[in-house]
């Protein structure tokens, strides 16, 4: 993508919270503010190669929105990492928060490096410092801000963030909340790793189950036999294709960076996700059509366009050939602004990013309440649940004569885990998000999910203002 001077993703977000704003009342003041970033923090800091020379290294984090504390939002690692991105991404998790209703206040974080170029020990070292750094302006802590991963970090570093938080705090009980997405041994969640492909396919699934917006777009309601191409087989895209095929639906086209697969008959994800672990490609996958230009892939016939890999994949140049009913955003921001008029335009349906992949952002809540409150989802009741299902299940045999099988009484009277109870609670926040936006945009009689999403985000956002009292 063009990371050059002039394209300034904080930019485009503004323009969509003014687009959302011409079918809104607000006072031009409180505009101003929702749309505002409240807090940049840029820092340089030295670290040590191992030829014994030193590399100069940029961090960000930037605080976009205080109407709800603590902040929220990830840390990326990249060589494309800049001041205007992070501004961005952490306006993008202010309105996503809000669109899902999780209170939270939306924040990024980024540091200017290329992970791959350094080993675990240095990784180890600007992970520590860059935390050190927050701390020290208190710019991170489970009231002020809390981070989780992003592209180039994982469980592995949200581990040494919490540890040095934890050194630097000592008498803090809740210590553990001031990120999220960590390792289970280190208090994270259960159900982490997949939540954002479950909220996904939980997205997808409740939009074709709307009756006349699959009317008008030619298809049946339901996922079962809906035709699908992924972008991106990473861990959003392989596990948004794994539960949409549990559903289903059939994958017939898989794209990557280095290569794609075709296979109208259907792809089995899991035997190809294996494959390319092992191989790191497609090439000479024998169960489907390997493509060599993998971004063609996209312009395929489907039912549903799932683009799961980076920004800007469907631009003002390829959108007029796109011929999904569907697209659902799983990665951020793949479609560009002009190009999402041309699709509009053409009649398709697009599932805007902000709603479709808050499924991470709702676990990460979960994880930071279960933090807070230092204990498991589902610890308590479990066992009483399953003494109180065993007593109706033997109840029922008895007054009817008639027995359960062993599976079936299995299943009535199993307590929930808290896997159970994380996507439950992710699915509930999902149904709800989908049906208050695609009703918003009926009442509001425009095409774009994503202004109605905007729309619903900076209602729930200006209420908050208003309550403080700060804004008539």
């Amino acid at each position: 993508m063009a990371h050059n001077e002039e394209y300034s993703l904080f930019e485009d977000v503004c323009s969509f919270v003014d687009d959302a704003a011409q079918h809104m009342e607000l006072h031009p003041g409180l505009l101003d503010q929702i749309k505002q970033c409240n807090s940049i923090y840029k820092f340089h800091f030295p670290i040590r190669m191992e030829d014994g020379s030193y590399q100069v290294v940029k961090g960000y984090r930037v605080q976009h929105s205080h109407h709800k504390l603590p902040t929220k939002g990830g840390i990326r690692f990249s060589e494309m990492v800049n001041e205007q991105e992070v501004m961005g991404l952490s306006a993008l998790m202010t309105y996503k928060c809000a669109m899902v209703n999780i209170p939270f206040g939306g924040a990024k974080g980024g540091v200017n490096i290329d992970p791959l170029k350094h080993n675990t020990r240095q990784l180890e070292k600007i992970t520590r410092r860059y935390t050190s750094e927050l701390i020290k302006k208190k710019f991170i802590g489970p009231a002020i801000d809390v981070p989780a991963p992003d592209y180039g970090t994982g469980a592995r570093e949200m581990a040494w963030i919490v540890d040095t938080y934890e050194a630097f705090n000592p008498e803090a009980i809740n210590a553990k909340a001031c990120v999220t997405g960590k390792p289970l041994s280190q208090h994270g969640i259960e159900g982490r790793t997949e939540a954002t492909g479950m909220g996904v396919y939980i997205g997808i699934r409740e939009a074709v189950s709307v009756e006349e917006d699959m009317k008008e777009l030619g298809l049946t309601t339901g996922l079962k036999d809906k035709k699908i191409i992924i972008q991106g087989l990473g861990n959003v895209g392989f596990y948004s294709a794994k539960y949409l095929t549990e559903a289903g639906a059939k994958v017939i086209g898989v794209a990557e960076w280095n290569g794609g697969i075709w296979n109208e008959d259907g792809i089995d994800i899991e035997d190809l996700k294996k494959y390319q672990v092992e191989n790191k490609t497609f090439k000479g996958y024998g169960k489907g059509k390997f493509v060599e230009n993998s971004i063609d892939l996209l312009e395929n016939t489907c039912d549903v366009l799932v683009p799961a890999a980076l920004e800007n994949q469907i631009t003002s140049e390829n959108a007029p050939r796109i011929q999904a009913k569907i697209i659902g955003e799983a990665a951020n921001g793949p479609i560009t602004k002009e190009a999402e008029k041309i699709l509009l335009e053409k009649g398709i349906m697009v599932i805007p990013d902000m709603y479709l992949n808050a499924g991470g952002v709702t676990v990460s809540y979960f994880e930071w309440l279960k933090n807070l409150s230092r204990v498991s989802f589902g610890k308590l009741e479990k066992r009483y649940d399953m003494e109180k299902y065993k007593f109706l299940v033997d109840s029922i045999e008895n007054a009817t004569g008639d027995a359960f099988n062993q599976e079936q009484r299995d299943a009535i009277i199993k307590g929930a885990s808290e896997r159970d109870l994380v996507i439950s609670g992710l699915e509930e926040t999902m149904v709800t998000a989908y049906h208050d936006m695609n009703q918003k945009r009926k009442d509001k009689k425009i095409k774009s999910l994503r202004t109605a999403a905007f729309i619903l985000a900076i209602d729930r956002i200006a209420v908050s203002y208003t309550d403080m009292g700060i804004f008539p």
